[in-house]
């Protein structure tokens, strides 16, 4: 089962928290998971949005190592000339902002909270809502916790507090 991370890709659904909290992952070594209340998830923003704000200029910087490269590409096929300083050089920059991107992901993960779409800066906390895992759904530029859903709803299932 594949759950989606943002344009860098997809990863295995079975490495969210929440997957693992309701199947375990067989060797007897599975760590509770963190259920947040509304008010603690809330307590988390500020310090999960500078982190989630640089993610996003990291991938900016991504994408212009890229267009870099594409161009640096063209150049070389087109005049004979190597330019394998100047590719090595935007390769390494994307290299480091990729490994950074993963640094930031885990960071927030470690606090139990699970990162969702990069583009968005969508983040979910795992929570229970009449005894069962639910997720508060928050995204960047939000002004707090105002929507939760389903484990298998996603985005698309956000559904307002005021219902949770």
């Amino acid at each position: 089962m594949w759950g989606f991370v943002g344009a860098y890709g997809v990863r295995p659904l079975a490495c969210t928290p929440a997957f693992k909290a309701e199947t375990g992952n067989g060797n007897g070594s599975e760590t509770m998971p963190r259920y947040f209340t509304r008010e603690e998830a809330e307590a988390l923003l500020p310090r999960v949005e500078p982190i989630l704000r640089e993610i996003q200029h990291l991938r900016a910087s991504i994408a212009d190592s890229e267009a870099v490269l594409a161009e640096l590409q063209v150049k070389a096929m087109s005049n004979g000339h190597s330019h394998a300083g100047e590719i090595q050089r935007a390769q390494a920059e994307s290299g480091a902002a990729l490994e950074a991107i993963r640094d930031a992901i885990a960071s927030i993960n470690a606090l139990g909270i699970e990162v969702k779409d990069l583009d968005m800066g969508l983040i979910d906390f795992l929570a229970r809502r009449n005894g069962r895992p639910v997720y508060l759904c928050w995204r960047l530029d939000e002004e707090g916790i105002g929507w939760w859903h389903t484990l298998d709803s996603g985005f698309a299932g956000r559904r307002p507090i005021s219902e949770f």
